[in-house]
């Protein structure tokens, strides 16, 4: 290394001890940020930056076989596949005519799906880096692909949610009702498909017979449009996150709901003048721990909330400057990472309550992240068109 990465790799290690000592770290950055026009910039974590991209970039997803392949999908109606590792692209998922907002690969990383909103949705074979596969659906709001299948299930605007195999084409709908489908998941098992919609119900569905095994509505529903769903680890459970600010804990064998989380509000909502928009909150997305019975909900207003799910009681409430735009669990450890609308992407110790890290590189809001399986890289994507790797690797985890 020349001297020059010495001097950085320096420079590094000073900002991890110093960050440590300054909780908010603006007492460092102040001094170094000099001659930067803006504060946002000046801090750059990330190992690679990705930046062909000349909109926003909306969604990023890893390849799960190696975890050596980026897709990425934006506002300029682009997708690419490109090489983490170097940030090298390998190629573009053309013909798009708007934003791409959903992307990601297959259980063996053979094939690679891209959705615009629009409705067009595009597979490609990733070794010939050639389209195998292309459909058009009403308005996309969501996309997945199967967990041991070359099966993708989508969900729109008109209510249905929509399952081919790849490449033959094999089709099957089910049809919600006629409100937006507006996020679903399919359940570790395979066989089944929880779906939210606008109206505030949710369905879990039998993906073989069609059926839906399951309807929450009304009460036992949410009372405005679901924002986010997850299962845990083995599907028992699953999650439902909405517009209300409610999480609801459900059995996926029975249907019914087991309790629902509620974030009090901290301070009571003054009387809103005219003209003044009520501060709005929301659950924007929740997860399950794997290894122990944690699960973390994120809000709109910044809250991370850690619920134990043995007690169904809150656990911790970690306070983020801005809203939490998504959540991620470490794989086999109880470490939850966030990233929000500024920009930073934060590690937090779910048992302690504590945030372990914070990483910054982008200058406008992170709007979707991976994390590889070991836990060793973070991708994000951001509004101000670009995708970053960041190393979060630590010797003492």
């Amino acid at each position: 290394p020349s001297a020059d990465d010495l001097a950085e790799e320096m420079e590094d290690v000073d900002f991890e001890d110093e960050g440590a000592e300054e909780p908010d770290g603006e007492a460092w950055e102040s001094e170094d940020d000099e001659g930067v026009e803006d504060g946002m910039e000046a801090q750059d974590d990330s190992e690679v930056t990705f930046s062909l991209h000349s909109d926003s970039v909306f969604c990023v997803s890893l390849d799960p076989k190696t975890n050596t392949l980026a897709v990425t999908g934006g506002e300029d109606d682009k997708a690419f596949v490109w090489r983490v590792s170097d940030g090298e692209l390998l190629f573009e998922c053309s013909g798009h005519k708007d934003s791409v907002t959903c992307a990601g690969f297959s259980h063996d990383s053979v094939f690679v799906a891209t959705g615009d909103m629009s409705g067009l949705i595009k597979v490609w074979r990733v070794d010939a880096k050639e389209e195998v596969w292309s459909f058009e659906v009403g308005d996309l709001e969501w996309m997945e692909w199967h967990p041991q299948a070359h099966v993708l299930v989508a969900g729109t605007a008109d209510g249905n949610t929509w399952m081919w195999k790849i490449p033959s084409g094999d089709c099957k709908t089910f049809q919600g009702p006629a409100c937006p489908a507006t996020c679903g998941r399919i359940l570790p098992d395979g066989k089944r498909a929880v779906v939210g919609y606008e109206d505030g119900t949710m369905r879990i569905w039998d993906l073989k017979q069609g059926t839906s095994l399951h309807v929450l509505k009304g009460q036992d529903g949410h009372q405005d449009p679901l924002t986010c769903v997850a299962s845990n680890q083995d599907g028992s459970l699953i999650m439902t996150g909405s517009v209300d600010c409610h999480a609801k804990l459900i059995n996926s064998a029975t249907g019914k709901v087991v309790c629902v989380f509620k974030m009090e509000s901290v301070t009571p909502k003054a009387p809103i003048s005219e003209g003044e928009e009520a501060e709005s909150n929301s659950v924007e997305s929740l997860g399950f721990c794997n290894v122990m019975p944690l699960a973390a909900v994120g809000y709109l207003d910044g809250t991370l909330a850690i619920y134990d799910l043995s007690t169904q009681s809150l656990r911790h409430k970690c306070q983020h400057e801005s809203g939490i735009v998504q959540l991620l669990w470490e794989e086999s450890s109880a470490v939850v990472y966030t990233c929000s609308l500024d920009g930073a992407v934060r590690l937090w110790d779910a048992r302690s309550g504590k945030m372990i890290s914070e990483y910054r590189g982008h200058s406008a809001e992170i709007l979707d992240f991976a994390v590889n399986k070991d836990a060793s890289i973070v991708v994000t994507t951001s509004g101000d068109h670009q995708a970053k790797v960041f190393c979060v690797q630590r010797p003492d985890r």
